[in-house]
């Protein structure tokens, strides 16, 4: 099965694509362009997950979608590899700290395949530009990331605060922290 599964260039993006946006349809032509593959290409690759029964499809509009069926027997497992490949955070912290002065780095959200208000929390002395075209350009996902970047000082500030964002990116334990030179500010404050 797995060989099967990972054959092809064109079969990976589609994989990526429906396994990173598991509640979102896509029509043939759409994925052409997003995926920037031959139709012929993407139209016997999407058989042949369909044929798997990894994908399902659907008729709206005269248009045929396709979607990914997550009682597929191994999806948990396919997305969790997706997520995992697509997203290592030792290459993302690496990315982000050339940025600028990265203090800390929380990686929420689509990163550990939880809803969360940002997937992104980025504290210190950042260049928003280049931050901006590395989440849209390098960062490779369907959907846009939602990220936050702030100071040192208003991180701070707001840890003091209680700020409930910040206390619920920091405390919650499926949340990665890729970097972290605020550690003795928030052991201070018992995290």
């Amino acid at each position: 099965m797995l060989k099967a599964i990972f054959s092809s260039k064109a079969r990976i993006k589609l994989l990526n694509l429906f396994l990173l946006n598991p509640d979102e349809e896509f029509f043939i032509r759409e994925l052409t362009r997003k995926l920037d593959e031959q139709i012929n290409s993407i139209r016997r690759e999407l058989d042949n997950l369909k044929r798997m029964g990894l994908l399902r499809s659907k008729m709206n509009n005269r248009k045929k979608y396709f979607l990914v069926n997550k009682g597929f027997i191994i999806y948990p497992e396919l997305r969790s590899i997706m997520m995992k490949a697509m997203n290592n955070e030792e290459d993302i912290a690496k990315k982000l700290a050339k940025i600028g002065e990265v203090d800390l780095l929380v990686l929420s959200g689509i990163f550990v395949g939880i809803a969360s208000p940002s997937d992104i929390l980025i504290v210190g002395d950042i260049d928003k530009e280049k931050l901006k075209d590395y989440v849209g350009n390098e960062l490779k996902s369907k959907k846009d990331l939602k990220y936050t970047a702030m100071s040192r000082k208003d991180f701070l500030y707001r840890l003091e605060c209680n700020d409930r964002f910040i206390l619920d990116m920091i405390k919650n334990d499926q949340n990665i922290i890729a970097i972290n030179k605020l550690r003795k500010e928030l052991e201070k404050r018992h995290f």
